[in-house]
């Protein structure tokens, strides 16, 4: 039991920053494509890079949320009440988004197409201000009184380093999306994703290093930082350096790298705490007074030690499959079918005439021999 409780906070941990890590560049190709794609092939095009992995990494998102129902409830029940109307902000979000990916191409008319882009622009933008003011509201504090009830308001929510965190995570998600599109596509719009990373980079490098201060001032008050810390500041700095040194592989990992470190930089921050009580620390959750039953937990690490490496496996394997650049020709209009040229009359030719008599060498016998008749015939007097 005593293992087992670190074991799955570690574990809640890795799906959280998984799912950023993944989820993370299909938020910012969400918030992207239209500026990328200037037209509608443009930004088919670029919805197109991330078809078919949209659906797969939004299951990291309910694979942590189920693990935290069940391997600690406590924490998962005062979380989720106390966040409802964020919650449901956040559904909002993801719901429009899957809508747009699905609906989009429905009609072909420009202001139906126009009307999904930008539903899919807006839940790409704040499905990860939501969540992320949820997790810097988790290290943060918030009103909870000693029953594990949070006694607060929706607006207590909005904590100024909870709203930082969250538009940091917005920023690296675009410059996570950005690296990806100029990894994914070609031409012009490659060039395009180019220019948006760099126009993005210094303002993400900007936010990553003012979140790693104070989120090592919130969790510990010392000066130095941590090691986690550190590298997410190194891989933010990498990353601006990779995207205007125009290294697209190595800045899309410098950005995952970058993702990562500020992620698990928060649980690393909260732990033993999983929840913070700004009303009294006596009040504060922990792993150890919100966690399940030990057979609950044995349970559950039978099935996660089974499953998620196959789970790890198919998604690589998916990745693996769509690897390939997408153009923009691919979706151009196909060229109208051309009409077929009515064919003109021929003329009749004239037949040539019979040969004549004279010709003995063109007849055939019989009709050589019906002249011979003839004129022996006509010839001769009987």
């Amino acid at each position: 039991m005593g293992t087992l409780i670190p074991f799955w906070f570690i574990v809640i941990a890795v799906l959280w920053t998984g799912f950023f890590i993944l989820e993370g560049f299909d938020f910012g190709v969400g918030m992207l494509h239209s500026f990328v794609g200037r037209d509608d092939a443009g930004r088919r095009a670029a919805i197109s890079a991330i078809g078919p992995l949209w659906d797969g990494n939004e299951v990291w998102l309910i694979v942590a949320g189920a693990s935290m129902f069940a391997a600690f409830p406590g924490w998962y029940t005062t979380m989720f009440s106390g966040l409802y109307l964020a919650m449901v902000l956040l559904l909002f979000s993801l719901i429009i988004r899957g809508v747009a990916f699905e609906y989009r191409g429905k009609r072909d008319a420009t202001q139906w197409r126009r009307t999904w882009d930008v539903a899919l622009t807006v839940g790409s933008l704040l499905a990860p201000f939501v969540i992320g003011v949820a997790l810097g509201d988790l290290l943060h504090g918030l009103p909870i009184n000693s029953s594990q009830n949070f006694t607060g308001t929706f607006w207590d929510l909005f904590q100024p380093y909870a709203v930082f965190t969250g538009v940091t995570l917005v920023l690296i998600c675009l410059l996570h999306g950005a690296t990806f599109l100029a990894l994914k596509t070609t031409g012009s719009m490659r060039e395009r994703s180019g220019r948006l990373a760099r126009l993005v980079a210094p303002f993400t490098a900007a936010a990553v290093i003012g979140f790693a201060i104070w989120t090592h001032v919130s969790s510990t008050g010392t000066f130095f930082l941590r090691p986690l810390e550190l590298l997410a500041i190194l891989a933010v700095l990498a990353a601006v350096w990779l995207v205007y040194d125009g290294h697209e592989g190595f800045a899309f990992a410098a950005t995952a790298v970058t993702m990562a470190s500020c992620i698990i930089s928060i649980f690393v921050g909260l732990y033993p705490h999983v929840m913070v009580s700004s009303t009294n620390p006596a009040y504060d959750l922990t792993v150890h007074n919100t966690a399940s039953p030990s057979y609950s937990l044995h349970a559950m690490t039978v099935v996660v030690v089974i499953f998620l490496p196959i789970v790890l496996a198919y998604q690589c394997w998916t990745y693996y499959v769509f690897r390939r650049r997408v153009s923009r020709d691919q979706f151009l209009p196909a060229p109208p079918p051309t009409q077929p040229v009515p064919a003109q009359p021929v003329p009749a030719q004239p037949v040539p005439a019979q040969a004549g008599p004279s010709e003995a060498t063109s007849g055939t016998m019989p009709t050589a021999l019906a002249r011979w008749i003839k004129g022996g015939r006509h010839g001769r007097k009987l």
